[in-house]
């Protein structure tokens, strides 16, 4: 599509939004196509940058990706602080989390993409990634289906950085914690390396702008992966095949509530279809090459998608939910489920080059 027949068209959705739906819908579409854009235009492509890290000892993408962290992380704190009715993206320390998180990180690299990069390479028309995304959803309400189970094999409460040590301390310790990471990434990639490319850069300021935005709008962090759920949720739904009363996670009141609305009113939806509509304009002017997969790649890519998306409910998020809003937000589910992805990403790579992808 060229880009001004698609400007219109997204004109368009925004203007539906802002008559039938809300003006804050509006404006969060407007945000996710921001995201998407700068996904996208950036090739800001998280798994991308651990992949690297690994098999290259490239070190951009992963410090383009701390840079992103600690800009969010500087907004999102002294907000929560001022502003309590804005909410942080607390998980429960678990087994949940633990196993989904290193599940996750293993299948992302044979999927070729997070939460956030199966959404912006669907809309830059990569093939795996489109064919993924409906697997990423119906897994994703599966696992959200299964999670008062696997919760019950062990959790503790959420825990909030900022809530025991206050909002600066949380910073200073946050900041700790991310130069240990530049550290642990210096004596892996030795000297010499150039630590910051241009792209990583600007991506980095832009998604950290976007998310502070979606925080102040939609009174949360950003996320990506509760959206798959519920479209998939909506659809199990509508053909009689779940019914959300019986289930723990989907029979709580705002998850019930969100199954009966109309999309639209998601926050989460809303900015996942901007991140669509954002990287779809990104295509209307770059080509996207893929290579041709096999049947077994195209089998073993797509059922990698599906057992990510069911791991991503598990672990409380991606790598925009629980690594990047959680972190920024003071969660310490956030610091926990980097090292368990990272682990699974150290697999995740050698299954890829195994395979050929």
């Amino acid at each position: 599509m060229k880009r001004l027949p698609l400007a219109a068209v997204i004109a368009a959705f925004f203007a539906f939004l802002a008559l039938s739906v809300s003006i804050r819908q509006a404006v969060l579409f407007l945000v996710g196509t921001g995201m998407g854009a700068a996904l996208a235009g950036a090739r800001f492509g998280f798994t991308t940058g651990w992949r690297q890290l690994i098999e290259q000892r490239d070190p951009q993408g992963v410090v383009g990706q701390v840079v992103l962290l600690a800009l969010a992380t500087l907004v999102a704190l002294p907000l929560l602080g001022v502003f309590p009715e804005l909410q942080a993206a607390l998980g429960p320390p678990s087994i949940s989390l633990l196993l989904g998180a290193f599940v996750f990180g293993l299948t992302m690299q044979i999927a070729d993409g997070c939460g956030s990069g199966t959404l912006y390479k669907a809309g830059l028309g990569v093939p795996l990634n489109m064919g993924i995304l409906p697997l990423f959803a119906l897994g994703s309400f599966l696992g959200s289906a299964h999670l008062d189970t696997w919760l019950s094999l062990g959790q503790i409460e959420p825990v909030s950085l900022a809530v025991n040590y206050g909002t600066l301390n949380a910073l200073i310790l946050t900041g700790v914690l991310l130069a240990l990471v530049l550290l642990a990434v210096r004596l892996w990639v030795g000297a010499g390396r150039s630590w910051l490319g241009t792209r990583w850069l600007w991506g980095a300021v832009a998604l950290a702008v976007l998310a502070s935005l979606n925080l102040v709008f939609a009174g949360q962090p950003w996320g990506v992966v509760y959206g798959f759920g519920l479209w998939a949720a909506k659809g199990a739904v509508a053909l009689g095949l779940f019914d959300p009363a019986t289930n723990m996670f989907w029979s709580q009141p705002g998850n019930a509530q969100r199954l009966v609305q109309t999309v639209f009113m998601d926050v989460t939806s809303i900015t996942n279809i901007g991140i669509l509509a954002g990287a779809l304009w990104i295509s209307a002017r770059a080509s996207t090459n893929s290579k041709p997969l096999t049947g077994k790649q195209w089998a073993i890519g797509l059922v990698a998608g599906f057992v990510m998306g069911y791991s991503s409910r598990l672990a409380f998020g991606c790598n925009i939910g629980a690594m990047l809003s959680g972190i920024s937000t003071g969660s310490l589910h956030g610091w926990l489920w980097v090292p368990l992805a990272f682990a699974g990403t150290l697999i995740g790579v050698r299954v890829r080059r195994r395979y050929g992808f």
